[in-house]
């Protein structure tokens, strides 16, 4: 099988134009996805016109599936699902806190993947009678998140949220330790905090942090950090830094690819009508777990974590070894602790 790819430069505006040189120039017979919601989107009405089965990695609520992802002949125009977003993990488990939170503020940068979280937030906070005193996006280049930071704590929320990429999570986190930002609950889907941390990201998120991570679902919940790539994956996490703790991204691109052959060789075929099928039937084993859709085309098991990071003392990223400086709150199956709340940095 020959791989054809094309550097997208994490710019969405290149993605049609690659996608459609894919189907009509090269004629692929597979089409896979680029990473996350914000390469994924642009390419999907590119991918549903020509009505071809797409193994996407990690797209957001609103589609079909997370990861991976499909679409086909016949739910081709469900690429963007009409239904509410899925609840989040910290929406299934149930507020147990006292006196409990009345009101939130959220703030996310201003993309594809971070709006679609913020619907499903809004829907949590109705539910729960939670009144949202601030709601704003801003540009991803921001370089200074002081300013941000200091207006959402001028509304003095019990939780806050924030919808945000590596390099704001870190910016975020670092401008509420410098001026003392203390709601009760902290966090949200705070991207590159489930890969390694920036030492400045772990010194801060000693104060008061809850986010949530991607499970991997091999030799348990313990493998916190990615289950083990096959020998003939080249590189070494460590000796090529690229992530101190651990694999974050590479196995569930392994596992995609795993689902990519057993789809070929379950259907035996690449025609894309007979892929869906197949797809909507099959368990697949892969390096991060068996993985099986639901009809929504959704993982039918969620792999996602609420935890809280607790006990994080001063710069060292080598402390995050450690499972207990991140407590696991949901899945209740998978509990290792109990919520700090309201978090006091003093404890």
């Amino acid at each position: 099988m020959k791989l054809i790819y094309y550097d997208d430069q994490s710019n969405p505006s290149t993605v049609p134009g690659l996608y459609t040189k894919l189907m009509d120039v090269d004629k692929v017979d597979i089409v896979v996805s680029g990473y996350a919601t914000n390469m994924i989107a642009p390419a999907m009405p590119i991918v549903m016109q020509k009505d071809r089965t797409f193994f996407a990695l990690s797209a957001g609520g609103e589609f079909r599936v997370q990861l991976p992802a499909l679409t086909s002949p016949s739910n081709r125009r469900a690429g963007r699902n009409p239904r509410k977003p899925s609840p989040t993990a910290s929406s299934r488990w149930r507020w147990r806190q006292n006196p409990k939170p009345q009101t939130l503020a959220m703030v996310g940068a201003d993309a594809e993947s971070r709006a679609m979280r913020w619907k499903g937030v809004r829907n949590i906070a109705k539910k729960y009678n939670l009144k949202i005193v601030y709601d704003k996006n801003y540009p991803p280049a921001t370089a200074d998140y002081t300013p941000v930071v200091r207006a959402v704590a001028a509304t003095n929320p019990d939780i806050f949220f924030a919808a945000s990429y590596p390099p704001d999570s870190v910016g975020l986190i670092r401008a509420s330790s410098e001026i003392g930002f203390k709601p009760k609950i902290y966090g949200g889907r705070h991207g590159g905090l489930a890969g390694h941390r920036h030492q400045d990201a772990a010194r801060a998120a000693a104060q008061r942090h809850r986010g949530l991570r991607l499970l991997a679902a091999v030799g348990g919940v313990r493998q916190r950090r990615g289950p083990r790539i096959p020998e003939e994956v080249p590189g070494q996490v460590g000796g090529s830094r690229v992530d101190l703790l651990g694999y974050y991204l590479p196995p569930y691109g392994y596992a995609l690819m795993q689902i990519v052959e057993q789809s070929v060789t379950g259907a035996g075929s690449t025609d894309d009508a007979k892929l869906a099928e197949f797809m909507r039937k099959a368990t697949f084993k892969t390096i991060v777990g068996d993985i099986k859709f639901n009809k929504e085309g959704e993982w039918e098991t969620a792999k996602v974590l609420a935890v809280q990071f607790q006990g994080v003392q001063g710069n060292g990223v080598e402390q995050f070894t450690n499972p207990k400086t991140e407590v696991i709150l949901w899945p209740t199956q998978y509990k290792t602790g109990d919520i700090i709340y309201p978090y006091d940095p003093k404890k």
